[in-house]
């Protein structure tokens, strides 16, 4: 076996104080928040000089993380943002939560919008998806037969 465990998910994003309170309604906390530049960042990226401000969020399982950057330097050179769920590349993040109904009422308060319908699958799942912060596509799942009474 050579994967151990899959560490993190990093979202690109250009305000960086508003996609954390937009994660942490959603029920992540953050773990921590740092200016990450040098040589040796560099090298890691390819991009040579850098400065990326990041905030590593985590789920409440702590199993699950999510970086989110915001680049200083270089400055970003593409954006994905608004591309559809069927675009090359990266797709969704997808987050199991306790009730859809309350989670999408409570993130619509920062800006959230549901891209289509919330579906029942095979009455084992809600599901939608959703537009976050800048854009960004994230998926909500309820399992069903599973929500607290």
């Amino acid at each position: 076996m050579t994967v151990k465990r899959m560490d993190n998910v990093g979202i690109v994003v250009e305000n960086l104080d508003a996609a954390i309170e937009f994660f942490a309604e959603l029920g992540l906390a953050l773990q921590g928040r740092a200016l990450i530049e040098g040589e040796w960042a560099g090298r890691v990226t390819g991009l040579g000089t850098q400065r990326v401000e990041i905030a590593m969020m985590v789920t409440p399982d702590g199993h699950s993380r999510l970086e989110l950057s915001r680049f200083l330097s270089p400055p970003v050179v593409a954006d994905h943002r608004n591309a559809p769920v069927n675009a090359l590349g990266y797709l969704r993040v997808m987050f199991t939560v306790e009730d859809v109904d309350d989670t999408l009422a409570r993130l619509r308060t920062h800006g959230a919008e549901l891209v289509g319908d919330v579906v029942n699958y095979q009455d084992t799942y809600r599901l939608c998806y959703i537009r976050g912060p800048e854009g960004i596509l994230i998926g909500l799942a309820e399992e069903l037969g599973q929500r607290a009474s």
